[in-house]
């Protein structure tokens, strides 16, 4: 039983001429890949010293594998002798699953976030790969094999074994792995081309969903699987999506939507029902707008098509602000007008050209109301901050000036005696209060 082991069988049937020879082989192709792969990755990396370049080869670069693996097929093929040695036939798969499982991590570490789920795929790949590797060796894969053949369903006239459907899995994971790499260069690439940011976006989900499909389907193809088998489950989905899952697709069908007529574009101000802010970002079922204060609002693409939305940015970025300001009757409106805009041109964030405007909007019970709009070019980094300064202005100008600013007014009639008639009675200005009408009363009393 042991003997089935190519890793011991190596050892059973080797003398000890041929042990110590594919041992010093072995052992200089390991000297080798590492002094050749740590020059390698202090020129590609950079690298300070050669220690570090030592460190980055041995414990996690792609330089010692690589090295490493190409030296010992040249050693190999150089003579029929060596090719026929066991011990360096074995070492080919081992360096192999280093190289793959390096070239993995580094991928992932370049392209793909800490938080993205494509890391803990990797390690999935990573640790399937050495423990299909130990089973080799140790010649248990061959049973494992048979074990899950045995266990076997039928689908129509398509016969799926337990082996078939773990070789399907792990070629969906490797082939997924390569879409997503594949996808996260060509992604990058349309990035920094000079289309428009909605047209990017649009073309960057398109292109990832068609190479995973792509990358799906052919992994299916060369496990064996029949596609036709599919035809079940995509009719099963079709009445998924007809029934409960109407709301997802119709999010879905939005956000391209969206996208394609880029009515709604990243950086965008808009207004969506009580709800204030800037898009920060584009999804197939969602946009995220975050207002002025750091929330994040999750809108779905279905309320954006359906509702009314505004866009503050669509044409203009510009956003006009406006606040209104009463002064006494006896004030000289036209001087007032003119303290008022250069009082709002003063705030560094409004715009001097559209400058601000002042007008008399309306005659009021106790002042003259004064409305004052204004333009901001960054309405993203809020509105209360500037609205507060342009009033702050205002105020100081007009108490700078003596320009009043009246309380309000109140007239308060009060019977007189037990008869029908009332006489009218003007109190002096004060601030609204309780007492205001009680007074007089008293005073009558």
């Amino acid at each position: 039983m042991l003997i089935e082991s190519p890793l011991i069988e190596a050892f059973y049937r080797q003398t000890p001429e041929q042990l110590r020879l594919q041992a010093g082989i072995l052992l200089g192709i390991v000297v080798l890949g590492a002094l050749v792969g740590s020059a390698l990755e202090k020129r590609v990396r950079s690298l300070a010293n050669w220690q570090q370049a030592f460190l980055a080869s041995w414990r996690y670069g792609l330089g010692f594998p690589f090295v490493a693996l190409i030296a010992l097929l040249l050693v190999r093929h150089a003579s029929l002798a060596l090719l026929k040695l066991p011990l360096l036939k074995l070492a080919l798969p081992v360096l192999a699953v280093l190289l793959l499982v390096r070239l993995a991590a580094s991928v992932s570490r370049q392209r793909f976030s800490k938080d993205s789920g494509v890391r803990y795929l990797v390690r999935l790949v990573s640790i399937g790969l050495w423990i299909t590797l130990a089973l080799h060796l140790a010649g248990i894969l061959p049973e494992i094999r048979e074990a899950l053949d045995a266990l076997s369903i039928t689908l129509g006239k398509q016969r799926l074994s337990g082996w078939t459907l773990l070789k399907g899995v792990a070629s969906i994971a490797v082939t997924l792995l390569l879409a997503l790499w594949v996808s996260s260069l060509l992604e990058s690439r349309l990035m920094r081309s000079p289309l428009d940011a909605s047209l990017r976006l649009v073309l960057t989900r398109l292109l990832r969903s068609i190479v995973l499909l792509v990358a799906i389907l052919t992994a299916l193809q060369l496990v064996g699987i029949d596609l036709t088998v599919l035809s079940v489950f995509g009719g099963a989905l079709g009445v998924g999506l007809g029934l409960g899952l109407q709301k997802i697709a119709a999010n879905y069908v939005s956000g391209f939507v969206i996208l394609l007529e880029r009515s709604l574009r990243v950086g965008d101000n808009v207004r969506v029902e009580a709800f204030q802010g800037q898009i920060i970002d584009i999804k197939t079922r969602y946009t995220l707008v975050r207002s002025a204060g750091g929330t994040d609002s999750i809108v779905p693409n279905e309320m954006l098509i359906a509702n009314r939305i505004e866009n503050l940015s669509y044409n203009d970025p510009n956003v006009w602000l406006s606040t209104t300001v009463g002064v006494s009757y006896d004030t000289d409106v036209e001087q007032v007008l003119g303290l008022i805009k250069e009082a709002a041109q003063s705030v560094p964030r409004v715009l001097h050209s559209p400058g601000p405007s002042a007008v008399l909007d309306a005659f009021g019970d106790s002042a003259l109301n004064i409305t004052v709009g204004y333009w901001i070019a960054d309405p993203e980094n809020g509105t209360l901050g500037v609205r507060g300064q342009v009033n702050l202005a205002i105020w100081r100008t007009l108490k700078s000036h003596g320009v009043e600013i009246p309380f309000p007014q109140r007239v308060v009639q009060w019977a007189a005696d037990k008869e029908a008639s009332s006489v009218p009675r003007r109190e002096a200005p004060l601030a609204p209060t309780t007492k205001s009408a009680a007074e007089p009363a008293d005073a009558q009393n």
